[in-house]
């Protein structure tokens, strides 16, 4: 007589699954790819961490459902003008609490990591520059989203990854308002700084 599996045990396996999930989110955010341990990340979802070579296969393949996660959602739920400012913030904020606010500060804490981290980073790279890039009727419109990228990125390596000061403890309000003011010239897209066109 064959197994049956119970609509009780799927939702069962489906809810362990999003909370290892939901804890490796922020782990990976708070620490990166290689100081988040599968032990960690198992304890925080307060399960075994079987359970997590059970659901992901391992912790590369783990990982990059975070960055695909984390990434995908921000991309599908923020509007192309908004999208900028929300990745900020989320830096900004050390990975808040917004769908795929993390997505940035997880690259940047594990984007030394290996072959395969830096592929999965190239990828959701390339997907925000795609969107900034939709945001220039400029001719190196391209060139103009990778600078953009490149300069947010480099917002969150001096605030989240290397604490400079007076960065680090900035009003998120401030810089973002600064920032969408001077990208303004690159990316002709963007609401003003104060919200208004």
């Amino acid at each position: 007589m064959g197994t049956t599996v119970s609509e009780g045990q799927r939702r069962d396996a489906r809810n362990t699954r999003r909370r290892l999930l939901e804890a490796a989110v922020a782990l990976f955010a708070e620490r990166g790819y290689e100081r988040a341990t599968v032990r960690d990340i198992a304890d925080r979802a307060g399960v075994n961490q079987a359970l997590l070579f059970r659901y992901f296969g391992s912790k590369r393949a783990l990982f990059g459902e975070v960055i695909a996660h984390n990434g995908e959602e921000q991309l599908r739920t923020t509007p192309p003008h908004e999208l900028l400012e929300a990745a900020l913030r989320g830096l900004l904020g050390h990975g808040g609490r917004e769908p795929g606010s993390r997505a940035l500060a997880t690259l940047l804490r594990s984007v030394d990591s290996g072959d395969e981290i830096g592929t999965a980073v190239r990828a959701i790279s390339d997907d925000y520059a795609r969107v900034l890039a939709s945001l220039s009727s400029a001719d190196n419109h391209e060139l103009r989203a990778d600078l953009a990228l490149s300069w947010l990125l480099g917002i969150g390596m001096m605030r989240v990854l290397v604490g400079k000061e007076p960065l680090a403890d900035a009003d998120p309000d401030e810089v973002c308002a600064l920032v969408t003011s001077a990208l303004g010239a690159l990316l002709d897209g963007l609401p003003a700084a104060n919200g208004r066109r």
